[in-house]
């Protein structure tokens, strides 16, 4: 049975990262999908996207993030005992993100001339409002052919799968950065002190664990809280509670 694993971003960037990640997971998951009514639920995790991705600067945070991965990679280059071949294509991709980065635009910001998407996206911020009486073009664009909507799909998801693939490395790369190590909640409450680099707090539950973790604080310090379940409701629990935790940076 796989362990749950719950991760905690302590930075502002950090949470818009892993948003992307998880919109950019649905979108992959509803867009390769022939059912029309998945495709629906596609355009609902693409606007969400693209609402995201228009009030930040994410692609001028990827970009420092990918020269400071570059920087790192060149200097583990230099130890004893590393595996060249592998940080030589991991150091290549990186590379490659970042110089792409730099000559595109900002993400999404192609899908603003599409006449199709602008057309019904509105829509889309209302419940409920993607009946045919509501979006007659939609319901047309549902009817056409597979290879059709994949087409449009493609077209449509180059304007951000660089950022998000980029995203990817960059939090692939913190993972693996950091090892899980087993600890102790006496009570249900855990408090750490975190150096100033961390940005990520990852716990890991066993896979039949009566809790769930919740986290509060910043890259300097966090607390932990186990909760219960108990009728639909959260209670914060009083027992000891054993979990692994990463802290990554």
């Amino acid at each position: 049975m796989t362990m749950p694993v719950y991760e905690f971003p302590l930075n502002e960037k950090m949470r818009n990262y892993l948003r992307i990640e998880d919109l950019m997971a649905n979108i992959t998951l509803t867009s390769s999908s022939s059912s029309s009514r998945l495709h629906i639920q596609f355009f609902e995790h693409l606007f969400t996207l693209l609402d995201l991705l228009e009030r930040i600067d994410i692609r001028g945070d990827v970009i420092k993030d990918l020269d400071a991965q570059e920087r790192n990679l060149v200097i583990w280059s230099q130890h004893p005992n590393i595996d060249n071949t592998a940080l030589s294509t991991t150091l290549k991709a990186v590379i490659q993100c970042r110089d792409g980065l730099k000559t595109a635009g900002k993400p999404g910001s192609e899908l603003k001339s599409d006449g199709f998407l602008q057309s019904i996206r509105q829509r889309f911020a209302i419940p409920g409002a993607t009946c045919s009486f509501d979006l007659p073009q939609l319901h047309f664009w549902l009817g056409k052919s597979d290879e059709a909507r994949s087409k449009d799909i493609n077209t449509w998801l180059s304007s951000v799968i660089l950022v998000s693939d980029a995203i990817s490395m960059l939090l692939g790369l913190l993972r693996q950065r950091s090892q899980f190590v087993d600890v102790v909640a006496k009570t249900g409450f855990y408090q750490g002190n975190a150096d100033d680099k961390n940005v990520l707090i990852r716990i890991k539950m066993p896979p039949k664990a009566t809790v769930y973790p919740t986290l509060s604080g910043n890259k300097y310090r966090y607390a932990l809280r186990f909760m219960e379940m108990e009728a639909g409701q959260s209670i914060a629990s009083g027992s000891e509670v054993t979990f692994s935790m990463a802290a990554c940076k």
